[in-house]
């Protein structure tokens, strides 16, 4: 018998988790959203037989062995907690929680009741970045000693791109930050190891027109759809990170950046240095330059089209490595997860670790001083 899963969410839920799932094998019964009718719209396009406003009634449905939650960061924990209470195993979006003490509280359920868990960290498995984390660690470049990690990205500069009201709320867990921050953070820790410190900038420099789409907030039936009247979370932020091993990584990051979109990614290490080039990693030394090739084992699997359209623009991303993810959570519902698996799953413990790095950008942020973070 094939597992079956509820999906809590009908945006990124619908979008990436419900394909990403039935390719990895799981059948979705389920789909729970805020607007009983956007909801059963979606559930009718997508061929999902339930169509839910209730997490609780989802939940209660026979024979749902997994739950994947992509709703506002507010609701993680609750859902999560009420997920993991009924023995169902879990996949929950990033950021993990809108704090650490709340992520430290979810990843102790999940240990105390033996449920498989990750997080949404997909990322992990695309291709270049987990042949960057690989050869990193296979020692092409050295010690590291000196990372940049750089982007710039139009979305919240672009009049037509309307992000739902919740984004730019704090309290919520909006803003640029734990959105796309989180991706970082977990990016450095694969790659350079555990942060030891940060100093940070966190800002909103977009002086655009207030957004909000009117499609709230998935599952969160208590939160206005009304746009907020003015921005208050974050669209942009810098960082100066060291980490544990000792190398010095700087993180620049706006979603307000009009023009085409720009990233920079290199890592220089003691006997080289190493970075992302499009879809390729390169390697410089006292050999030369040279393309990595990427080995079979991390090669995603093909995609289907997707349409045209901005809510949809990176699925053709997303999707391959949400594939791997959700595969990863099968493995472990089977019992054969591989410990020594590369990439290696993300897990609630990575949220917590996360949370508790973005939990120091923002108290560096607001106090102006270097943030040590504990060990462990």
């Amino acid at each position: 018998m094939g597992h079956r899963a509820i999906v809590i969410g009908t945006g990124f839920g619908a979008r990436v988790h419900v394909p990403a799932l039935r390719a990895a094998g799981f059948e979705v019964v389920a789909l729970v959203g805020s607007d009983i009718e956007r909801t059963r719209r979606r559930a009718r396009h997508l061929d999902i037989p339930h169509a839910l406003c209730a997490v609780g009634e989802a939940l209660a449905l026979p024979g749902i062995d997994a739950v994947t939650i992509a709703t506002p960061p507010d609701l993680h924990a609750p859902q999560a907690l009420a997920a993991i209470a009924a023995g169902k195993h879990v996949i929950c979006e990033k950021p993990f929680t809108l704090d650490a003490k709340q992520a430290r509280r979810v990843l102790e359920a999940a240990e105390s009741t033996g449920v498989v868990h990750r997080l949404g960290y997909e990322f992990r498995w695309a291709t270049e970045r987990a042949l960057a984390a690989r050869a990193i660690a296979g020692g092409a470049i050295g010690e590291p000693r000196l990372a940049s990690f750089v982007s710039h990205v139009s979305l919240l500069a672009e009049p037509s791109f309307k992000m739902p009201a919740w984004w730019w709320r704090p309290e919520q867990g909006g803003g640029w930050l734990l959105a796309s921050g989180s991706h970082l953070i977990d990016q450095i820790r694969v790659w350079l190891g555990e942060i030891e410190s940060v100093r940070a900038d966190v800002d909103t420099i977009s002086r655009g027109a207030d957004t909000g789409r009117g499609d709230a907030s998935d599952g969160a039936t208590r939160h206005s759809c009304a746009p907020p009247r003015k921005r208050l979370a974050d669209d942009s932020f810098s960082v100066l990170a060291r980490t544990r091993a000792g190398a010095s990584v700087t993180l620049q990051q706006t979603g307000a950046s009009p023009g085409p979109m720009g990233s920079f990614m290199r890592v220089v290490g003691t006997s080289g240095s190493l970075w992302i080039q499009g879809n390729e990693v390169l390697v410089a030394d006292t050999d030369g330059t040279r393309t990595l090739d990427v080995p079979a084992d991390l090669a995603l699997p093909v995609l289907p089209e997707t349409r045209d359209r901005a809510s949809a623009r990176y699925t053709h991303m997303e999707l391959g490595p949400y594939t791997r993810l959700c595969e990863s959570l099968r493995d472990g519902i089977e019992g054969k997860g591989d410990p020594a698996a590369d990439p290696k799953p993300p897990t609630f413990a990575d949220g917590l670790a996360s949370m508790v790095v973005l939990d120091a950008i923002r108290e560096a942020a607001a106090s102006g001083e270097r943030v040590r973070i504990a060990a462990g």
